[in-house]
């Protein structure tokens, strides 16, 4: 599927887009992994459990070189495509994928945060697919602020429990958004199954618990950068760590850990 220059546009200027079943032809593929994934996990995961007693939330990343249907997906779907399109790429380099669970009747939320300043890589040549499984009311879908990408305020990244994630970080501390919604132009869509949510690295956003007792809300995330994106040594473990990967700030990210998928 091609991307038109509207959409284009509209994934600079809002930060976020909505792409109606551009991988409807990979959901089944994707489900197959997932179930795979949760039978067994990787080192990497990080479920949580609500200490109300509501379902798990499960996640698990950087599994696409051991999961074979995650690995078919990011060589042979369009996502490559797509991704160079939007980033205004000539290529497209894999970073990572994200695998996010949300049992029925889960009261654990995702808190407003922007991607960014977890991961190991800076630039403005970034693009994260967010890509349910199920069918999902926005109620309960990715919530995303409009244009915040744009502000060029990196806001102090947060463990799970409030924490900050690195010691010593002097950035400006999220707002509170929750409490100052109405404050807010906020982008969330009811989706269907292989539709996919296109945004920034930079944009905030979150996520409400899946409060519904009869619906998983299973999501592949999967994650992209371009050309002129760079590593960054954010000197604390991000998230997800890499901490093998032997780079220096500003270097290209020209290893097996980050493969090239598309190239005009």
């Amino acid at each position: 599927m091609d991307i038109s220059n509207n959409q284009i546009k509209s994934y600079k200027e809002e930060g976020a887009i909505l792409l109606r079943g551009i991988f409807i032809d990979w959901v089944e593929t994707l489900e197959t992994g997932i179930e795979k994934l949760i039978k067994n996990p990787s080192p990497r995961e990080r479920s949580y459990l609500p200490e109300d007693g509501t379902a798990k939330f499960f996640q698990d990343l950087c599994n696409w070189n051991r999961i074979d249907e995650f690995k078919d997906f990011i060589f042979n779907s369009d996502i490559g495509k797509i991704s160079s399109a939007l980033m205004a790429s000539q290529f497209t380099r894999f970073f990572h994928d994200h695998v996010l669970v949300k049992e029925p009747g889960s009261s654990l939320a995702t808190p407003w945060h922007q991607d960014l300043p977890y991961y190991c890589v800076d630039g403005v040549q970034n693009v994260s697919f967010w890509i349910p499984l199920d069918p999902i009311s926005k109620e309960i879908s990715l919530k995303c602020i409009s244009k915040s990408h744009l502000t060029g305020k990196i806001h102090r990244p947060k463990r799970f429990n409030g924490n900050d994630l690195y010691e010593n970080d002097n950035s400006e501390e999220m707002p509170d958004i929750e409490n100052n919604l109405g404050s807010y132009d906020i982008l969330a869509w009811d989706m269907e199954p292989g539709d996919a949510i296109a945004f920034d690295f930079r944009i905030i956003h979150g996520a409400s618990a899946n409060l519904n007792e009869s619906l998983r809300r299973r999501v592949f995330s999967a994650r992209c950068v371009g050309e002129k994106t760079r590593f960054v040594d954010r000197k604390g473990k991000g998230s997800p760590p890499f901490d093998h990967v032997q780079l220096n700030t500003g270097d290209k990210l020209d290893v097996e850990d980050f493969p090239v998928v598309y190239e005009k």
